[in-house]
This record gives C-alpha cells, sequence and structure tokens, in this order.
C-alpha cells in the first residue's frame, strides 16, 4: 500500500509540472505573436491618446403653421472648409431606380439633396421649407444627415401642432359648464417654431353635431373664446367649438366638445362645531373654525341647534334654513334647492333633530353677497359637538371667494 501511495505522488507531481511547463510555453507564444494592441487608439505627435467628441445637431423644429426649418449642427473632426452632403430622408416607398418594394423605407427625397461647408468655428446650418420635406401631417418626420470625409451628424425634425384649446376655465380655475349665464372661457394657445405668432383666432360653435355653425368672429390674442350655459337650447346639452389659427398659406383646427350640466353646487366640505372655544362657530366660506363671538361667523353652534354667529347676524347678513331630504342633498342641484327654499319655511336657526337642510347665507347688500347651500348634519354629541356636511357655490364668481 506504500508503494502504491509513492507512484501515485510521483505521477502526481510530474503532471503539476507538465502543465505549468506548457502554460508557460502557451503564454510565451502568445505574447510573442501579439505584436499590436487589440484596439487601435488615435495618439497624437506626443503618445498620448487623442479623444474626440461627437458631432451635436439641433433644431427649432417645426409646427404645421411654419413653413420651413433649420437644423444647426457642431462638428468634431471635421476641419474648415470641409464640404458635407445633406441629405433629407423620409419614410418612402422605394422607387424602382432605389430597388423598388411595397415596404416603407427610411429613403433620400428625391432632389432634396443639398451642400454645406464647415465654417472656421466647426458649424454649418441646414435650412428646408415645408415642401421640400414634403412634411403634410402633423407626426410626420424627416431625417437630416450631413456626411462628408471627416465627419457625420443626424437630426429627426418632427412637425407638430401649433393650437391646442385647453378645458373651460373662469378667472383662471377649470370650471364645468353649466346651464346658467355666466360666461366662462375657452383658453387657446397658438405656438410656432419661427418667431411669435401674430395673428388671430377665428372661433366659431354649433349646438349639437348636426346643428349649423354660428361665427364668434376673429379673437385678439390672449385668445380665449367664451363659453355660457346660455349657448346650449334647450333640449341640447352638446356644443362645439371650433378654433382656427392660419398663417399664409397654412392653417390649423381645433375642436372642443362641451357637454352642458344642470346647475350644481361645486364644493363639498366637512366641519365639526363644538358648545363652547375657538371651534363653536364656523365662517361657512372658507370652512374655518372661529369662535362664536367672531365677526366672521356664518355658523355656530348654540345648545341643540346652528344659527349665525352674534357679531356677523346684523345689519342684514343673517343664514336662513329649511328643512330638506337625503333626495335634495344627494342630488346636488342647486336650481331645485333655491326653487324648494322658496317654497318652504325659512327659519334663522337649524335643529340638529333634523338631518337635511338647505341654508342661504346674505353676507351682504348686493346680490353676489348671496350664497345657497345644502348641509347634512352628520353627528352629534348633546352638549358637546355636531358635525356637518355642506354643499356650497353655484356660480363661477363662487370658486374665487368660497375656500
Amino acid at each position: 500500500m506504500r508503494l502504491v501511495n509513492l507512484i501515485n505522488n510521483f505521477i502526481h507531481a510530474k503532471m503539476k509540472k507538465i502543465i505549468s511547463l506548457t502554460f508557460i510555453c502557451w503564454l510565451a507564444l502568445f505574447v510573442s505573436c501579439s505584436k499590436q494592441a487589440y484596439f487601435n487608439i488615435p495618439l497624437d505627435s506626443t503618445g498620448h491618446v487623442v479623444i474626440t467628441g461627437i458631432p451635436v445637431a439641433s433644431t427649432a423644429g417645426i409646427s404645421v403653421l411654419d413653413d420651413g426649418f433649420t437644423v444647426n449642427i457642431t462638428f468634431a473632426t471635421a476641419k474648415a472648409g470641409d464640404i458635407m452632403t445633406v441629405d433629407c430622408l423620409k419614410l418612402q416607398i422605394p422607387t424602382a431606380a432605389q430597388g423598388g418594394g411595397t415596404t416603407l423605407q427610411l429613403l433620400p427625397i428625391v432632389g432634396a439633396s443639398k451642400s454645406v461647408t464647415v465654417g472656421a468655428d466647426l458649424k454649418a446650418s441646414i435650412s428646408y421649407t415645408r415642401s421640400e420635406a414634403q412634411l403634410v401631417n402633423v407626426n410626420d418626420y424627416v431625417t437630416i444627415t450631413f456626411s462628408g470625409k471627416t465627419d457625420s451628424g443626424i437630426q429627426v425634425v418632427t412637425l407638430v401642432s401649433a393650437l391646442s384649446a385647453s378645458s373651460p376655465k373662469f378667472a383662471g380655475k377649470d370650471v364645468t359648464i353649466i346651464r346658467n349665464a355666466d360666461v366662462a372661457n375657452i383658453p387657446v394657445t397658438v405656438a410656432v417654431k419661427t418667431g411669435n405668432y401674430t395673428g388671430s383666432v377665428v372661433a366659431k360653435r354649433k349646438n349639437g353635431a348636426n346643428g349649423d355653425w354660428v361665427s364668434l368672429g376673429a379673437i385678439a390674442s390672449p385668445f380665449a373664446v367664451p363659453i355660457s350655459g346660455s349657448d346650449f337650447a334647450p333640449g341640447k346639452d352638446t356644443c362645439y367649438y371650433s378654433m382656427t389659427a392660419s398663417s399664409g398659406s397654412y392653417s390649423q383646427e381645433v375642436v372642443s366638445k362641451i357637454v352642458v350640466q344642470k346647475p350644481f353646487f361645486f364644493l363639498k366640505k366637512t366641519a365639526t362645531l363644538n358648545a363652547s372655544g375657538s371651534s363653536q362657530g364656523l365662517n361657512l366660506l372658507i370652512s374655518g373654525a372661529v369662535a362664536e363671538s367672531d365677526a366672521n361667523t356664518t355658523l355656530a353652534l348654540v345648545g341643540s341647534s346652528l344659527k349665525g354667529g352674534s357679531a356677523w347676524a346684523t345689519g342684514g347678513k343673517m343664514i336662513e334654513f329649511v328643512a330638506s331630504n337625503s333626495g335634495m342633498y344627494d342630488g346636488n342641484l342647486s336650481d331645485d334647492a333655491k326653487t324648494a327654499f322658496a317654497g318652504g319655511t325659512a327659519t334663522t336657526s337649524a335643529d340638529l333633530a333634523n338631518a337635511y337642510y338647505i341654508f342661504k347665507i346674505t353676507n351682504g347688500a348686493n346680490a353676489t353677497d348671496v350664497y345657497y347651500g345644502l348641509m347634512k348634519i352628520t353627528g352629534t354629541v348633546p352638549g358637546a359637538s355636531a358635525s356637518i356636511e355642506y354643499k356650497i357655490g353655484d356660480v363661477y364668481a363662487h370658486l374665487s371667494v368660497i375656500k
């Protein structure tokens, strides 16, 4: 057994020497054969690596109201005076001369090849008209390529929309168009790529898909198309508003579809009033807790009732209540609430025993100082607190007053 082990050890040692010798020979052969580096790295006259940048191209682009575009490029390895060939490529079916076929390919537009000379600052610019680039519809695009013996570059140019219309707004805030005489507007933006748009926007509307267009005239900047619930005829709840901007032979139209709603209370708020202290009262217009004696307390918890604050409810200021129901509250139609209020018996206090009320706040002598709303008493702790939910604000102007 010992003899067998000695033989195995001897063989193992020999094998390791053979493997090591083989590896050394292979490495020597590899090094001797590798006369050149794997990568050819450019060096300057001092032997240092030459690091160059890449060409940078840019464009302001083109919109459907622009007649052309320009591409600017700064080269990295070109020399001043070099001539670059510029091609304008677009998706197209190859002609017979281009090999034919039935699949769209990105190919040079025939007759659109140009040349440009590199300046001393290694910059160059090229311009194309919309006709030359064959840009017709929004999202059409071309690829501008620069190529020469010393450098090359590329820039994609896409035809974009110039005209857009936002949702209806009043005093800068989004509104839902309701059937009342309030006038909001549809803001329109015209953004061209070459300078500023100096024209007008021609607007028109029609009530219903089969209605006749009614001209609203030419609107100057800032472009805002008036829209009112009065535009909608009885029984017709949809209006279409057309806005068109033009520049030279180019024009673009956008159409907004607006569905009118029955008047409703825009805002819903919650609050808890305590039996005493700094949160016994509430300013319903800003949903802010105040003391009962505060001059802005439009609602206060006094015993088992809700009523106007003692310091506020003077000189004609008051809050009145008419008992209501869940159907009125959940329906949230302000015209129905006002009609029910006028036909009900108004009181200056709301008993906590009833859960639903229509309320009317008279906060001054002007018609604009009158606010209607719906109220639901959501919980009470006798002698301690009352929690409410209320809906308020049914004309656009309220949105800038009620917080």
